[in-house]
């Protein structure tokens, strides 16, 4: 995984840097090249054919008999050499002798040979093209190169050559050396988070109580760095819980099962003097004890992977049908809105919950139990108190721990699970609310706050 990370980072990073670099190689390239054709092609380096007059007698002005000669000229000066005369370039009548000089200015023309030089820095310069214009662009073919102008423009094709070669081969340098670059710098970054990668495979595999070292500079692998270890810590004590919870549960259902079964191998070893009876019954409040035990399991698995509930319902009348319901050996203390009271929430669930919280009453209340409900800004508040012996402070909080129980023998005599209050508080989460236990001068109060529909 690091190597194919390493290895796109590099990637796109030369292309990035590759892209760029050639386009401008490219504007750079023409640049050159229109440069040298504009030097090449400048005035003064163009070869011409000049017209110059020669009068061998006087009285050839008169009787317009001249003789004429053409040479070469480069424009700084001539070069004396005959060419083929060209007659009838200018008339040969009605010109004086003053008129010499003017003749042989009209008939100067400059010619100017454009090399077609090519961008490809492995052209052959000896086989570049080209072709003769005039100056004013018009193209001309009875003029042809010279030697001398062919090695010119060898030679400025040789000289772009060099100049496009060292331009691209300087691009893709840089590229190569910003991808060796790139691909070091990524390999060192990536570095700690393969160490880091190992410990955890190490840790997760072996020993949960083992953390990550922490990079001692402060960057962003050093916070990566407690994320993990972070993660680490809730993983431990998610997998210490399940086991804690295994072992409980075990516990907790070893007990009725091993009950029952003395009961029934006692009743089968003797089955004269076993009271019948009595044996079914006690089969059947084990039975309901190990069936309790299972749905309050399956219950609290099934609100761990419960997503929070968005049906409307009125909680004013959900407590007033499930306190109607219950029937109770102690005073059940009422105190209920007369409006209506909207939450979000699962019914069922909503009633689970009071029933808990009643239940837990119920079995250390004294005399008197009391359900209130109150609204504030942004939550529904349902209070169920008792007037038993209350709840440690130290305990207000361990007491919504999975199979706890402050008063062991009190509760498996009267079938409590250790679930209830466990069970009630995963509720209240589900449904976006809190469960407490809250301060009071006797008994135990228990607080369920929930927010309000009117306010989500």
């Amino acid at each position: 995984m690091r190597g194919r990370l390493r290895r796109r980072v590099t990637a796109v990073a030369m292309a990035a840097i590759s892209v760029p670099l050639l386009a401008i190689a490219s504007l750079v390239a023409v640049y050159l090249r229109d440069e040298a054709m504009r030097l090449e092609n400048a005035p003064g380096r163009g070869a011409g054919v000049c017209a110059v007059v020669m009068v061998t007698q006087p009285e050839a002005v008169a009787e317009d008999r001249w003789q004429w000669r053409t040479t070469q000229c480069d424009g700084a000066g001539y070069e004396h050499r005959s060419l083929p005369v060209r007659v009838g370039d200018v008339p040969m009548t009605g010109i004086a002798a003053e008129d010499v000089v003017v003749a042989a200015k009209a008939l100067r023309s400059s010619h100017y040979l454009v090399p077609e030089l090519s961008l490809w820095p492995l052209t052959d310069p000896v086989r570049i093209g080209h072709r003769r214009i005039t100056e004013d662009g018009s193209p001309i073919s009875t003029v042809g190169a010279r030697p001398e102008e062919l090695e010119q423009v060898a030679a400025v094709q040789q000289r772009l050559n060099q100049e496009v070669l060292l331009l691209f081969g300087g691009a893709l340098a840089l590229t190569a050396l910003t991808g060796i670059a790139v691909w070091l710098a990524v390999g060192r970054a990536l570095r700690p988070v393969g160490a880091i990668r190992r410990e955890l495979a190490d840790i997760t595999e072996h020993d949960l109580a083992r953390r990550v070292p922490l990079p001692r500079v402060r960057n962003e692998l050093s916070e990566l760095a407690a994320t993990v270890n972070t993660a680490l810590d809730r993983l431990e004590r998610a997998v210490e819980e399940n086991r804690r919870f295994a072992a409980d549960a075990s516990h907790e259902l070893r007990s009725p099962i091993a009950a029952l079964r003395a009961e029934l191998e006692i009743a089968r070893s003797h089955p004269e003097n076993a009271d019948w009876p009595s044996v079914v019954e006690g089969a059947l409040a084990d039975t309901d004890r190990i069936q309790a035990l299972t749905t309050d399991l399956l219950l609290l698995t099934r609100l761990d992977h419960t997503k929070s509930i968005s049906a409307p319902l009125d909680l004013v009348a959900l407590a007033r049908e499930d306190v109607a319901r219950r029937r109770s050996g102690h005073e059940l203390v009422v105190d209920l809105p007369d409006a209506p009271v909207q939450v979000l929430g699962s019914r069922p669930l909503l009633g689970r919950l009071l029933g808990n919280l009643l239940d837990n009453a119920e079995r250390h209340a004294e005399s008197a139990i009391t359900v209130r409900l109150s609204t504030t800004d942004d939550s529904v508040v349902l209070e169920v108190a008792d007037d038993g012996q209350g709840i440690p402070e130290a305990d207000r909080e361990r007491v919504f721990d999975r199979f706890t129980r402050l008063d062991e023998a009190r509760a498996r005599d009267t079938g409590g699970t250790g679930l209830g209050l466990a069970i009630a508080r995963r509720i209240a989460a589900v449904h976006r609310g809190t469960l407490v236990v809250g301060a009071s001068a006797r008994g135990a109060l228990l607080i369920a706050a929930l927010p309000r529909a009117d306010r989500l």
